[in-house]
């Protein structure tokens, strides 16, 4: 797509090992470990070549299955990537995104 580089695909891979690894966003993770003052590699000994804590993806989860894949995106700042995800899931779902949508 235009504006992006091959290295978003890089960042996707890695935001989606995250959201496979804590069955939580990536964007959740990440801000969680901004307030512990943590970072992936001390919590848990992964390397930052395969894993990134940054907005961007989300699990899917399917009721009495749990975590069946993940959406990703990369290319905006981090909480954009987030904010996308969550307006096109609103949308498929029929949700309203404006409720759904982060503050501030």
């Amino acid at each position: 797509m235009p504006g992006t580089a091959p290295v978003n695909g890089d960042w996707a891979r890695r935001k989606r090992n995250v959201v496979e690894l804590y069955q939580r966003s990536s964007y959740a993770i990440g801000l969680e470990l901004a307030r512990s003052g943590g970072s992936l590699e001390e919590k848990l000994g992964v390397d930052t070549s395969d894993y990134a804590a940054h907005g961007g993806s989300f699990p899917l989860m399917l009721k009495g299955s749990g975590c069946v894949g993940a959406i990703t995106v990369s290319g905006l700042p981090q909480r954009d990537d987030h904010a996308l995800i969550v307006a096109v899931l609103a949308e498929l779902l029929a949700h309203d995104a404006a409720a759904l949508a982060l503050d501030g």
